[in-house]
């Protein structure tokens, strides 16, 4: 539940603070919205040293994440707006440190056959907290006076978030976690070796990145699009007037409500189907998703491709969090999960700044076409390695067995 209420602060109310609040430039909200990337390319170095410290990976998810509610909290206290970036930058880094340490948990606890199941069954509670805590803030913000918007709006969210992280961080602490193995050397970044040692990895890391720009690019875009439509009037026009609660609806409900639906799906087919198949078809809700967003500016149209990005989504989540565990050895599946966790955040960085960079240079609707493409011949790529992936995912299956 704590998870969900965060989801929406990174993918919608942080950054629309810095579009209507602060009115921050380009830079300063690229910067917001990537500021994960730091998180997930210091992945390696979290998890060289929570094995060097000896710590469970339950307890160094605690101690981050509690860390993520101090800052938080002092954002709640503080309304300063060079601070609030500095601080968000670091809550961000430290709520995205522990996604690999997380992902060794679901290793170690979640039987192999079983793991995609169970992890889309965690995840719909998540995504009930999202999408109830978007739509009821964005009633808030519709039905509230500017005067009680600026002087509440802000400041009371990010108190929310400050509890929400620090329930996190007990939760985090009664989970069952073992201490790590981790690669062997001293170096912090070590775990980067498995890129050079793997092949098959590596092909998927390469064909990952494409893809990913392709999607993230446009991710903070979609607020930008909604939010300042009148910037943007002698390119396009929206045929409605884009209120909080309609944005909430279509950036936050509307994708998670149907995310809730097929995460069901999505999970039993992870445990059944082939990962690179599967991943190219959620590719393709992706790319259709975005072309059709960025071509509509109906509320009818901007809801058919909200509910598509919540099909692709749900499927997205457990494969990107997931697919590890079919490919790494048991014992390295932190170390895995790192160094993709290294390579999303470089895309998570560069790409915001890419996207919003384009959209001065060009339509929203071209560059969503444009970003198809890049989705869609990055996922033929990743096919092409169909037969070496099919193998590798029966050797991990039979080497997690044979350790259980």
């Amino acid at each position: 539940m704590a998870s969900g209420i965060l989801e929406t602060a990174f993918t919608t109310f942080l950054l629309l603070i810095a579009v209507q609040w602060f009115e921050f430039g380009a830079t300063a909200k690229a910067t917001i919205a990537a500021a994960g990337a730091l998180g997930f390319m210091l992945g390696p170095v979290v998890v060289s040293r929570v094995a060097d410290l000896g710590w469970t990976t339950a307890q160094a998810a605690s101690r981050l994440a509690l860390g993520a509610a101090g800052c938080f909290a002092l954002l709640a206290a503080v309304s300063d707006r060079w601070l609030f970036i500095g601080g968000i930058i670091v809550a961000t880094t430290l709520g995205t440190a522990t996604i690999p340490l997380v992902t060794q948990i679901y290793q170690e606890n979640y039987p192999a056959k079983r793991r995609g199941k169970y992890f889309s069954r965690t995840a719909m509670i998540r995504i009930i907290s999202a999408a109830s805590f978007g739509l009821l803030v964005g009633w808030i913000l519709t039905n509230s006076d500017d005067s009680q918007k600026l002087s509440g709006y802000p400041w009371g969210l990010m108190l929310i978030f400050a509890l929400a992280f620090a329930g996190a961080s007990y939760c985090f602490s009664r989970l069952p976690g073992k201490t790590l193995t981790g690669a062997e050397g001293t170096h912090p970044f070590r775990s980067l070796r498995f890129v050079k040692e793997d092949k098959l990895f590596r092909h998927i890391l390469i064909c990952w990145m494409l893809f990913g720009i392709g999607n993230l690019m446009l991710f903070p875009l979609r607020v930008e699009y909604l939010a300042n439509a009148g910037e943007y009037a002698d390119v396009y026009t929206l045929g409605f007037d884009p209120t909080p609660a309609r944005i909430a609806l279509i950036l936050v409900f509307i994708p998670n409500a149907v995310k809730l639906i097929f995460s069901p799906l999505w999970g039993s087919l992870f445990d059944k189907m082939n990962f690179f198949v599967l991943r190219v078809i959620l590719n393709f809700f992706f790319a259709v998703s975005l072309v059709l967003f960025f071509h509509s500016t109906s509320m009818v149209g901007l809801c058919i491709a909200a509910g598509l990005f919540g099909v692709a989504n749900a499927g997205g989540e457990v494969a990107w969090s997931l697919w590890v565990t079919k490919f790494a050895p048991a014992k390295h599946v932190a170390d895995y999960m790192s160094v993709h966790l290294f390579f999303n955040g470089i895309r998570n960085f560069i790409s915001p700044f890419l996207g919003f960079w384009l959209i001065g240079l060009m339509p929203a609707s071209n560059l969503s076409l444009f970003s198809a493409g890049l989705i869609i011949a990055s996922s033929l790529a990743l096919l092409s390695d169909y037969p070496s992936g099919e193998k590798a995912r029966r050797g991990a299956a039979l080497t997690e067995e044979i350790s259980d």
